[in-house]
């Protein structure tokens, strides 16, 4: 849905290099079937994958009923699994608070991605990367898009970042409630969705109508049902577990994904804990996993890719006076040659249309080891792509010296990694880290 929504974002380039996009016109039905037979499809080939490797699979909710022992059952019949070590990788599944109507009427990201008729005018409730990627693709897809914010943008990621996509994404017409929560939800006749809003610094209660509510505020650890009591491992107020090197107080039961307390909920992390456990338990490995340098992306239509330390949570760990950070904002070449324009309503003065910086570089290096780069911040196209490579720079132990003896790719954003001089302490306005002209994230002559 990312991939379409850029699709739809490139008809606002086109015309100015040529191409004829008169009526483009996006069928919702088309773009969900096939997205349903390639989730099909995957789901079909990691079933034939197990039975290839022997694994046994059974599609149903195991529950402990002893430390080694779990009762599951099948069309009505009962089984029971004995094993030497348990490994529980269960995820977690998305919350819907207790508003009224809210679990009557509202769907979650889980549903966007099948729904068989188009969304409408929809309303996010959220602001977490969830979210912000749904309210992104549907904005693009031409559906009108208000985001609703309990407090800040992309929780427990770089502020300078969460606040450029903020700005990127209200600039292309998706519009933000900040302090503002529903308080009820009421189906009309009609079938649209009537939506209280009620402010949580003033209490002041407004009223909007929706197509569509999609909650986005948040995951639970899907371990509730697993009675995992009866196996004896310890299971925090939010259904999490506390582990060392992925194992529980029970040494024998292991877990791995979004139930962990404190680690990132990513699969590509899961993946990794889980083969990095495996290797440890048979194969003679001692390697552990990495929790803090790993590279993450929010498939925002402006992507942002991220690997290490937030500037904020780098001061925290290492201090103030040890940290020194490298910015820069630019617009990406494609953007400035196309004159691409902010959405038309936000459009207060004639001679500046144009969209805002699209493209934030930052670099967090820590002064005590030479410049070590601790914290690698991206925001622009194909984030993902080029927060992949420089993570293994972080890992390696990249000094800020080292990315500066790099020649740049020209003309790319990425080569703005290669010439960042503006440092935190030098920026008083915008314009201290904003390129006036050039050639996305390079120097031009």
């Amino acid at each position: 849905m990312h991939y379409t929504a850029l699709m739809g974002a490139s008809f606002h380039d086109a015309k100015h290099f040529g191409w004829s996009t008169e009526h483009p016109r996006h069928n919702w039905e088309e773009m969900v079937d096939s997205v349903q037979n390639h989730v099909k499809m995957l789901n079909f080939r990691y079933r034939v994958g197990l039975k290839s490797n022997r694994v046994k699979y059974f599609n149903a909710l195991a529950t402990f009923s002893g430390p080694h022992e779990v009762t599951f059952i099948v069309k009505g019949k009962e089984y029971k699994a004995t094993a030497q070590r348990f490994l529980i990788a269960v995820g977690g599944r998305p919350v819907i608070p207790d508003v009224p109507g809210a679990r009557e009427v509202g769907i979650t990201s889980d549903d966007i991605f099948s729904m068989k008729t188009a969304p409408g005018k929809t309303l996010v409730v959220g602001a977490s990367y969830i979210a912000l990627e749904c309210a992104g693709f549907l904005t693009e897809l031409g559906y009108p898009v208000t985001v609703a914010v309990r407090s800040i943008l992309l929780r427990g990621f770089d502020r300078d970042c969460a606040n450029k996509i903020g700005e990127v994404m209200h600039a292309s017409g998706i519009k933000f409630l900040n302090a503002k929560q529903p308080k009820s939800i009421v189906k009309q006749d009609d079938g649209r969705l009537l939506v209280t809003l009620a402010d949580s610094k003033t209490g002041e209660e407004t009223t909007d109508v929706f197509d569509t509510v999609l909650y986005a505020a948040g995951r639970y650890a899907d371990t509730k049902g697993l009675d995992l009591d009866k196996a004896g491992v310890n299971v925090l107020p939010n259904g999490k577990l506390e582990t060392t090197n992925e194992a529980t107080n029970i040494p024998h039961i292991f877990g791995v994904g979004d139930i962990l307390e404190g680690k990132p909920e990513l699969t590509p992390v899961a993946i990794q804990a889980g083969e990095r456990l495996a290797a440890r338990l048979f194969n003679g490995s001692s390697k552990q996993m990495d929790y803090i340098n790993v590279p993450t992306a929010v498939f925002t239509p402006t992507e942002y890719g991220a690997c290490g330390y937030g500037e904020e949570d780098a001061i925290k760990k290492f201090g103030a006076e040890n940290i020194e950070t490298f910015l820069w904002q630019w617009t990406t070449l494609e953007y400035q040659a196309a004159h691409r324009e902010r959405i038309a309503e936000l459009i207060t003065d004639p001679l500046d249309k144009d969209m805002p910086a699209n493209c934030l570089g930052k670099l967090v290096t820590l002064k005590s080891e030479g410049g070590r780069v601790v914290g690698f911040h991206f925001i622009g196209p194909n984030a993902g792509e080029v927060t992949q490579g420089f993570a293994v720079a972080l890992r390696a132990g990249a000094t800020k010296e080292m990315f500066d003896d790099v020649v740049g790719i020209h003309p790319t954003d990425a080569e703005a990694f290669n010439t960042m001089t503006v440092t935190r302490k030098d920026i008083t306005t915008a314009a201290d880290w904003t390129a006036a002209a050039g050639c996305g994230g390079g120097k031009c002559g």
